[in-house]
């Protein structure tokens, strides 16, 4: 428990110094993703913290764009 603690303050830290990038999907809709995002390669998906702080996965093909704000 102490361990998920810290790295969730880690998170938190490296998330204030982290840049902002703009996925826009295929149909238009644009996402804020704070900190780059990152493939998951085993399937897939993108996965970034959007900004409520939630972790969040879309596939890599409806992804038109990503642009660092």
């Amino acid at each position: 428990m102490k361990k998920l603690l810290t790295l969730g303050l880690a998170a938190l830290l490296l998330t204030g110094c982290a840049s902002e990038y703009l996925l826009i999907t295929n149909n238009g809709d644009v996402l804020t993703s704070y900190g780059k995002p990152e493939l998951d390669k085993n399937n897939g998906l993108l996965e970034f913290t959007d900004s409520e702080g939630r972790i969040q996965q879309v596939p890599q093909d409806t992804i038109k764009t990503v642009i660092e704000r």
